[in-house]
């Protein structure tokens, strides 16, 4: 693919594992009112549907897991903790549950409005670092979810970009994640700062009886 050159259909229409490392150096845009905010890829996760348990459609299709079931190169955005969004690209044929999730990204157009929306970022860098951050960034929602990234119309929109020879992807355990954690299904452009540290899953403490 060309650089700058919106990413094909068919690009997705693969497991998440081999969309995921491609994925990285891609530039990731989202126009709204207010303009346009736009960032490289650098750091991403493989979730494989039904064979896979940390995956949302892992028990099958639901309300909330419909798109990830939907055709490829299709937007899949959900709401987590009670208060963030991420935002995934589905993966593989229509009826086969794949997605990528979009763990960071740095910063390349619209850094001012990006700004504005992440006031508490300490520097640019953390703009768009870590999954909650990225769809802060660009103003992802629930008003995405199904969007078509592969649509010359559409809003948001992945395009192909061009790594450097010198840049190594890396690979190892996702982060966070109680099940199938051992499976190295996270990617990165390796010594990028935009990259969130791994943490395991720390399981929450239950309350004491009586307090």
């Amino acid at each position: 693919m060309q650089p700058d050159a919106l990413i094909p259909r068919k690009f997705f229409d693969r497991p998440a594992t081999e969309v995921g490392p491609e994925l990285l150096g891609c530039v990731l845009s989202h126009r709204t009112a207010d303009g346009v905010v736009a960032v490289r890829i650098t750091e991403v996760e493989a979730y494989l549907g039904q064979s896979d348990p940390a995956s949302h459609a892992y028990r099958g299709p639901t309300a909330r897991t419909e798109v990830m079931f939907g055709r490829p190169g299709h937007v899949y955005v959900y709401f987590t903790y009670g208060m963030h969004y991420c935002v995934n690209l589905v993966c593989q044929p229509e009826g086969t549950a794949s997605a990528v999730l979009l763990r960071a990204g740095r910063v390349l157009a619209g850094e001012e409005l990006a700004r504005a929306r992440r006031p508490s970022s300490r520097q640019d860098l953390d703009l768009a670092s870590g999954p909650a951050r990225l769809c802060q960034a660009l103003a992802i929602g629930r008003a995405q979810n199904g969007t078509d990234a592969c649509a010359g119309t559409s809003a948001l929109q992945v395009r192909s970009s061009q790594r450097s020879y010198d840049e190594k992807i890396c690979q190892g355990p996702r982060v966070g994640i109680s099940s199938a954690a051992e499976e190295p299904w996270r990617y990165w452009i390796e010594g990028d700062r935009t990259v969130s540290p791994y943490r395991a899953h720390v399981p929450r403490r239950r309350e004491a009886r009586g307090k």
